[in-house]
């Protein structure tokens, strides 16, 4: 298609005006010899081609196209380069004036003007040159628009081109007018606000996002790069981190612009980047036990579910191990899965821990705030271990998490969604702290929908073996050396002991022989003292004797912070604990224990209920 086509009803126009005004015929071809307008007899063949279409026979519209130089006929009829219709003896046209249209020197076309009568002919012929000067002004003018034609094409296309590009950003882009109204709204701004296609553009920024940042920048405000402002999504709200910069021309501020990402998805990455991958799978469970086998398969079923799992299992059975395992086979594998160890973090501590702060919270705060675990997690899991360790003014809050599905931060004011599995683990007596008032009782049931315990690992005697196989492979190939042999007696000798400290400790039993082994097969004698000089420092009696000994020791040092802290009020308790280096609760479970203090009234712990 020529470009002159394009512009055909221009060329018509302009045709028309020159017939009209200067009573002559007018005709305008293309540079393929296509008439693309015409007055008289050459209206009803626009469309048509001119010299059979070929610019190089030799005729008057093709030398203008090739030479770019303009032509006058006086007398059509007695040349035979005119026209293929001078060979055939039928040329009408008395006289002609032809011009090119050219466009940084390419021709577009030729303008020509033609007269049909005696008349006419004597129009043109009287002022030839002047004749054909008017045709090369109108030829400039046909070119211009052909060249606005161009630009406008191009504008539109880059337009399209960066409207494209801006489409595959990850990042959210809107933008606004001097009014305030959107003018732009890509697709990652539509998914992240929950917008429909339609819904965003040509609409007022404010009637969509009121208190929206970018519309201060109408008002002079300054740029502002990564604030943190809410979205208004229906009964959510989204929290975004935004930058935002005017558009000036002239000095004049005519719209703004701002990017915008999901706050949760911001979190995510920054937590993805600075911790470990460490998917998990249940094949990475070594054992073939039983009893752990119907483990496996319980917590296999529970990953395919969404209920909260709760896992006992005394301390180093791989309770951390089965919550990855559960994650990855489910359907959130995709999403975060976030560690949190409720007894290594100090309890002033924990709250901000778990579910964040607000900027200036309490003294030492960033001044931008921080989220918290639960935020970071959203979408995903959260693994709570050792959640009996849990402070009971902290069991409350995490049991309204769970019930409601949003957290606030610590000196904040407003909810945050969130969508997060909880799977938590212990290796405590959690029903026996129910009855002593040490745990919620409504926490506990909302924990444990899904209950899993983990056998020690002296219930499943058969996957010692095992177990000791795959850490020589794992530990000699950490040091470089191959795989070593386990001599049958040391091997017994792992299979009689009663592993307190479960796969834990006989991970680190194994670490230690083959790190002192200089030969090819671990014996008896690579392995450590407490193993070697017999099992009766781990027998019954001998432990039943030690836990009485702790016991009485324990004692005697609670009632001397006691006698050092005699008043039975709360300052004086918090001070013994501190003092003791324990919580509070812990302090006042051990009074209890030794019988130092009255049990104090139960309350009613199922008030938020076991939902």
């Amino acid at each position: 298609m020529s470009e002159l086509w394009a512009i055909r009803q221009t060329c018509q126009q302009l045709a028309e005006v020159i017939s009209a005004a200067l009573d002559v015929e007018a005709e305008i071809v293309d540079d393929e010899l296509r008439i693309v307008a015409g007055v008289g007899k050459d209206a009803a063949r626009v469309g048509e081609y001119r010299e059979g279409g070929d610019r190089n026979a030799g005729y008057l519209y093709g030398r203008v196209l090739n030479t770019l130089r303009p032509e006058i006929v006086e007398d059509p009829r007695s040349d035979p380069t005119y026209d293929p219709s001078v060979l055939r003896g039928e040329t009408e046209e008395l006289a002609e004036i032809c011009c090119p249209i050219v466009l940084e020197g390419r021709a577009l076309g030729v303008l020509a003007m033609a007269a049909m009568t005696p008349s006419q002919r004597a129009t043109l012929m009287e002022r030839p040159r002047h004749m054909l000067a008017f045709l090369g002004k109108v030829a400039d003018l046909l070119a211009s628009k052909v060249s606005e034609l161009r630009h406008h094409s191009l504008l539109q296309l880059q337009s399209l081109r960066l409207e494209a590009m801006v489409d595959t950003l990850v990042e959210g882009v809107i933008a606004v007018d001097e009014a305030g109204v959107v003018t732009h709204c890509n697709r990652a701004a539509r998914n992240i606000l929950r917008l429909n296609d339609s819904t965003a553009v040509g609409l007022p920024l404010a009637r969509i996002w009121p208190g929206a940042g970018l519309l201060r920048l109408l008002e002079g405000h300054p740029a502002y790069q990564n604030e943190e402002e809410v979205f208004p999504a229906g009964r959510h709200q989204v929290h975004l981190l935004v930058s935002a910069v005017p558009i000036v021309v002239g000095g004049k501020t005519m719209g703004a612009v701002a990017s915008l990402r999901d706050l949760r998805d911001v979190h995510r990455l920054v937590y993805h980047m600075s911790q470990p991958f460490q998917p998990c799978s249940f094949d990475d469970i070594i054992g073939e036990s039983p009893v752990l086998a119907r483990v496996k398969e319980q917590a296999q079923r529970a990953a395919a579910a969404t209920a909260p799992v709760l896992i006992t299992g005394e301390s180093g059975t791989g309770k951390e191990m089965f919550a990855r395992a559960i994650h990855w086979a489910g359907p959130r594998s995709s999403k975060p899965f976030l560690s949190v160890n409720c007894g290594a973090i100090p309890e002033s501590l924990l709250e901000s821990e778990l579910f964040g702060y607000e900027g200036g919270a309490f003294t030492g705060a960033r001044k931008e705030g921080k989220p918290g675990k639960f935020e970071l997690a959203d979408g995903g899991t959260i693994f709570l271990d050792e959640v009996g360790d849990l402070p009971l003014h902290m069991q409350v809050k995490l049991l309204h998490a769970l019930q409601n599905r949003w957290i606030e931060r610590v000196g904040g004011v407003r909810a945050i969604p969130v969508d997060v599995r909880v799977i938590a683990a212990t290796n405590r007596d959690l029903e026996g702290m129910l009855r002593q008032g040490e745990f919620r009782e409504d926490l506990y049931f909302r924990l444990s929908v899904i209950p899993l315990h983990i056998p020690p690992l002296r219930e499943r005697p058969e996957d010692i073996p095992l177990l000791v196989r795959y850490f020589v492979a794992k530990h000699a190939a950490r040091l470089g050396r191959v795989p070593l042999e386990v001599a049958p007696d040391a091997l017994e000798l792992l299979r009689r002991y009663r592993w307190p400290g479960n796969v834990r400790e006989l991970e680190n039993v194994v670490e230690y022989a083959v790190s002192m082994e200089t030969g090819s097969v671990i014996g008896v004698h690579s392995l450590p003292v407490r193993l070697r000089e017999g099992e009766r420092e781990h027998a019954p009696g001998r432990l039943g004797r030690l836990r009485e000994e702790l016991d009485a020791l324990e004692e005697r040092l609670l009632r001397e912070v006691l006698r050092a802290y005699p008043e039975p009020n709360q300052e004086s308790r918090k001070k013994a604990a501190r003092l003791l280096g324990v919580s509070p609760a812990t302090l006042y479970r051990k009074m209890q224990k030794f019988g130092l203090s009255p049990r104090p009234r139960r309350t009613n712990l199922t008030s938020a209920g076991r939902s």
